[in-house]
């Protein structure tokens, strides 16, 4: 396995924030293996509803915050023309907060839902059934492998 994950924090931790960096590495990796995407990487920055809200406006034209953002890779030399490089995410971590609540889901499953739509995206998905299911069995993973250790 070849995963290569930078987590960058833009922003302060929400103590309800459920993982430390090498915690959100471990938890990516067992999404990106469930995904079938085991030898790719991807930076993910953790961002406030703030910083999420002005991404959201200048790059999808949309007005406020989001829960994720996903920027695929261009093929360029970006990144030393690495094939197995995705891209990039920014996670609100005040909308996993936000949301785990609002949803009543536990905050590492809310997140894990999060990034696993964010990767499908950067690996090319669209919204639709795949993509729903390939999520659900992301988060299914997550919770057999990630949260019973």
């Amino acid at each position: 396995m070849k995963q290569n994950v930078t987590v960058i924090r833009e922003t302060r931790l929400d103590p309800a924030f459920p993982l430390s960096r090498q915690e959100l590495r471990q938890l990516v990796g067992v999404i990106l293996d469930s995904l079938g995407l085991e030898e790719s990487s991807l930076e993910i920055k953790l961002v406030d509803d703030c910083e999420i809200a002005r991404l959201n406006k200048e790059f999808m034209g949309c007005t406020g915050p989001t829960n994720v953002l996903s920027f695929p890779a261009e093929e360029s030399e970006e990144h030393g023309g690495d094939e197995s490089y995705l891209g990039e995410l920014a996670l609100s971590v005040d909308a996993v907060s936000r949301e785990s609540d609002l949803y009543h889901q536990p905050p590492v499953l809310h997140l894990a839902r999060l990034l696993a739509h964010g990767i499908l995206h950067l690996a090319g998905h669209d919204h639709g059934e795949v993509m729903y299911d390939l999520t659900d069995a992301a988060v299914d993973r997550v919770e057999l492998e990630y949260l019973s250790d």
